[in-house]
């Protein structure tokens, strides 16, 4: 079976009023830490935009993840937001220079085959890994759901 390889060089990812939080799960129970920090960002008065992304920062073959999960929010200051909920913010958000390939359906499957993808664009084109592995979830015009899994490089 060959595969299908697309790589987009020269991507970038930018976003502003981005609230993250740190989050260690098994792969299989991403969606509760998504359900967790809008939780978080509800309880205390914050309004939630569509954009969701975060970014692997372990080894995504591991069978504990740690990612740190972004959310962008409407307000511009979140000093009221409680210490305990250890919630970070960024008032813009960007990386730049990055790979990235996109995940159309079977997100479980694809996730791990276009990670691998990543990996080898990346060494067989000699780039250094600059940022951990972002996948950010879009929804097109016509209302279908995709991922875009990207990385920077140097």
């Amino acid at each position: 079976m060959e595969r299908s390889e697309m790589i987009v060089e020269n991507h970038q990812i930018s976003y502003r009023n981005v609230a993250s939080k740190y989050y260690n799960f098994v792969p299989e129970e991403i969606d509760l830490a998504f359900a967790d920090f809008d939780q978080i960002l509800s309880n205390n008065g914050f309004h939630i935009q569509d954009t969701m992304f975060f970014s692997i920062i372990s080894d995504p073959t591991a069978p504990v993840m740690t990612a740190e999960i972004f959310r962008s929010i409407e307000e511009s200051n979140v000093s009221d937001l409680k210490a305990a909920e250890d919630v970070n913010f960024r008032s813009y958000f960007s990386v730049n220079r990055m790979l990235m390939t996109r995940i159309t359906n079977e997100f479980d499957a694809q996730s791990q085959e276009k990670y691998w993808e990543l990996v080898e664009h990346l060494q067989k084109n000699n780039f250094n890994q600059s940022s951990p592995i972002f996948v950010e979830y879009k929804r097109s015009h016509s209302g279908t759901v995709y991922a875009e899994m990207s990385v920077g490089v140097r």
